[in-house]
């Protein structure tokens, strides 16, 4: 069990212990002997119903066991007597496993069997399921299996919130209670069943309820997730969609020119090639534009006419949205002639300079800030929904000194500012805040406290005019040869252990991420405008936390210098990433490419899979552990385009 200390086994138990997996195997092999000649006497059932009590979770003789219950069933001869002897020997046998181990997902799932067949009387399982709740109130089969019988029993979900009040009235610390309640609730709530019909007043009542448990003792935890679900409750209607999928020319409309979804093809930006994503892009068409005018020509797009789009939490996003944006059309930059020069990219702090205002309003910064999603039927905070956040703050003020006390009043802080839909963070200061003081109190979850102060500071940086200027600088100054370089947004230094704001960071050609605490570049794959990025002297630790780049296609100069990759001999992440032996990198890994030039692939598999779709010109990887003569050699290889490595120019080799 969890967290009690193993005794070392004395010379007696191991010799009883070898003496009983001896009778084991002698029994297994006896039933899987009957098993296989189909072999269902009342002789060979009583060595299944022996090996079962002893080893509830060998699932074979289950399997065997319902064959046999079946064969004896149809020789039955639906004489009621019979029927019912059979099927209360199979229930007995398999309460009796449960008692050996009352966790065996095989016997809970043999009883389910068992009782779906609707042969026997289900009242007795109800009483079954007090006792070993008893015994273990957060059992989860149990709890599972109690929502299969009140199924079975047609029994109310309103009668099982009240056995789950029951519950929780004895023992607040009853997690699976506080768990299936807001199961209950959810189905009440979506049925719009009487009585739960009005949100507000529901998740009111709600509210005390866990108030209570919570003002009793501060330290249980279960009725802290119980918070945090009503609140996501409260706002959901607020939330953004993370991840989403469903996104096609059905769902969304998208007419420019005369065109309407013509020819659209929608790809979703994941990095996990799953269906679902926080981005998707599609490409627009053309083919009749003069490309030496000035033209502007009208995009419409349509979302949430229909329904089609889901979250990856089963949100569907039905509030029917529409915005309208102009595209100039230009000719595409030719590529340097052969033999001309690349410029090299320096980011160090002198070679940037603060924009100035009227530049930066005339940038794409501004038409994206412009671009807002307009709703027809604009959702507002309604009034309870404020007026239950407002509550709950001014309670948790009080309870600020205990860390959950903390993490829920930035969660409440945070989920008003959303509701306001201002724009602002207002209590931006004080979460941030709220998220130093956990990072001290609680170290074990420090990391996380970081993400969420960064997401946050991050939120902050962007939310403003004044706050998004100060981050906006030329490189180089205007009147150098550098003057076709687009404005990089500078958000170093912040000491972010994660990004996000994406949606507001659309816009972005050039942006510098440097000397930060960055272990992920998670969701940066939607910066499909992205050209230059610095990612020098962060805490990223492998290639596969790199993967988001194989997406940025325009990516050009890259710089990861002074970070830990290479720096651990085992990748704890690596899982993130394909393998060159997996099937999601599929045909991707070229079997001939393995060993090129003497150099192995397959040492820097991670490397390749990252980097060989890219047209970087630019690179610098020095200051990581895997950087050395090897690796350069292979970089070369992989990467035919790059004139730039680690400062130094490839020609001059």
């Amino acid at each position: 069990m969890h967290g009690r200390p193993r005794k070392a086994p004395v010379p007696e138990d191991e010799a009883a212990s070898a003496a009983k997996a001896e009778k084991l195997r002698a029994l297994q092999s006896q039933v899987l002997s009957n098993h296989r000649h189909k072999i269902y006497t009342e002789e060979a059932l009583e060595l299944s119903t022996r090996l079962v009590e002893i080893n509830p979770e060998c699932y074979t003789a289950w399997n065997y066991r319902k064959l046999a219950f079946e064969h004896n069933l149809t020789r039955s001869d639906s004489n009621p007597n019979s029927v019912k002897s059979i099927l209360e020997e199979e229930l007995r046998v398999v309460e009796i496993a449960l008692r050996q181990n009352f966790k065996s997902y095989s016997a809970w799932h043999h009883r389910k069997w068992v009782l779906s067949k609707r042969h026997s009387s289900i009242e007795k399982e109800l009483w079954l399921l007090e006792k070993f709740q008893s015994a273990d109130p957060r059992n989860f089969h149990a709890w599972s299996y109690r929502r299969f019988i009140a199924a079975l029993m047609d029994r109310s979900d309103v009668d099982e919130l009240e056995y789950t009040q029951n519950l929780i009235d004895k023992n607040i610390s009853n997690y699976s209670a506080w768990h299936n309640r807001s199961v209950l609730l959810s189905n009440l709530m979506k049925k719009n069943v009487e009585g739960f019909t009005e949100k507000d007043e529901v998740l009111t009542k709600e509210y005390e309820l866990v108030r209570e448990a919570l003002f009793t003792d501060e330290d249980d935890q279960s009725g802290w997730f119980y918070h945090l679900w009503l609140l996501d409750q409260t706002v959901k209607a607020k939330s953004p969609l993370l991840a989403v999928e469903g996104v096609n020319s059905s769902t969304v409309n998208v007419e420019y020119g005369s065109n309407l979804n013509q020819g659209l093809v929608w790809k979703p930006l994941s990095t996990y090639k799953s269906r679902a994503a926080q981005a998707w892009i599609t490409q627009l068409s053309f083919p009749n534009a003069d490309l030496h005018s000035l033209e502007a020509y009208p995009v419409e797009i349509t979302v949430g006419h229909c329904q089609g789009i889901i979250s990856s939490s089963g949100f569907h996003y039905s509030q029917s949205s529409h915005f309208v944006f102009t595209v100039r059309v230009q000719p595409v930059k030719k590529e340097l002639k052969e033999g001309s020069g690349v410029e090299k990219i320096s980011w160090t702090d002198e070679n940037f300079y603060l924009c100035e205002p009227h530049f930066v309003e005339s940038n794409l910064v501004a038409w994206f800030h412009q671009l807002c999603l307009k709703n027809e039927h604009e959702p507002v905070a309604n009034a309870w929904q404020v007026k239950i956040i407002e509550e709950e703050m001014k309670h948790f003020c009080m309870l600020s000194d205990c860390k959950i006390g903390k993490l829920t009043l930035a969660r409440l802080l945070t989920a008003y500012d959303a509701l306001m839909s201002s724009g602002k963070l207002v209590h931006s200061q004080e979460i941030l805040g709220l998220y130093i003081d956990l990072m001290k109190l609680d170290p074990p979850h420090y990391q996380y406290y970081k993400n969420e102060h960064s997401v946050v500071l991050l939120q902050q940086v962007m939310s403003s005019r004044e706050s998004l200027l100060s981050r906006c600088f030329h490189y180089r100054d205007l009147t150098s040869s550098s003057r076709g370089y687009p404005m990089c947004l500078r958000l170093n230094k912040l000491s972010l252990s994660r990004i996000g704001s994406f949606a507001k960071l659309l816009w972005v050609q050039m942006l510098d991420l440097s000397h930060n605490e960055l272990q992920s570049i998670e969701g940066l794959e939607a910066l499909q405008l992205l050209i230059h990025l610095s990612l020098s002297e962060n805490k990223l630790s492998s290639f596969t936390a790199l993967e988001p780049l194989r997406q940025l296609k325009s990516l050009k100069s890259l710089d990861i210098s002074y970070n830990e990759i290479g720096a651990r001999s085992i990748d704890t992440t690596r899982y993130l990433c394909s393998s060159p032996l997996s099937n999601s990198i599929g045909n991707e890994w070229e079997q001939d490419r393995i060993l090129v030039d003497g150099v192995s692939m397959t040492n820097y598999w991670e490397a390749f899979f990252v980097l060989k779709g890219l047209n970087l010109t630019q690179l610098d990887v020095v200051g990581n552990a895997i950087a050395d003569e090897n690796f350069t050699l292979f970089l070369v290889r992989v990467l035919p385009t790059l004139k730039w490595l680690d400062g130094v120019q490839l020609n001059l080799f």
